[in-house]
């Protein structure tokens, strides 16, 4: 029995380690990747962005759409507007956009039972400058 307990051991052991030819990974200097532009829609929910947040998380972006030169609108799932509200944040170099959208409870339901609903979600962001040529990417 103990050398079936030394012999997996030494297995473990071996499985764990790294051999001589490893070399590091390196991190990634590549810009996050495009999110996909898409036509607006009526059917989304509007949401108006809340700092006010509370237990924000970030909250991945579905898509995006171009309300006008200089607004665009931000498409994700979330919960019911009545409970919950988007952070969104925008970034802009002459290349990117960059955007996130933290959600959380409103400060005024934070203490309160919400339906646990999935809600297409949108929300506007001005831009500094016109959108342009320039990619809208995940930050």
């Amino acid at each position: 029995m103990r050398v079936l307990a030394v012999a997996l051991i030494g297995l473990v052991v071996a499985g764990c380690s790294s051999g001589a030819d490893s070399e590091p990974i390196e991190p990634s200097s590549e810009r996050p990747p495009a999110i996909q532009q898409i036509p607006s829609d009526d059917f989304r929910t509007a949401f108006t962005p809340r700092p006010d947040i509370v237990r924000g998380h970030e909250t991945p972006i579905e898509s995006w759409s171009e309300v006008d030169p200089r607004t665009i609108a931000l498409n994700f799932t979330t919960g019911t507007p009545e409970c919950y509200g988007v952070d969104p944040v925008v970034t802009e170099t002459d290349a990117t956009i960059e955007v996130s959208v933290r959600t959380g409870a409103l400060p005024e339901t934070a203490d309160k039972m919400c339906v646990l609903i999935a809600v297409m979600g949108t929300v506007e962001v001005p831009l500094e400058t016109p959108i342009g040529d320039r990619d809208v990417v995940g930050n």
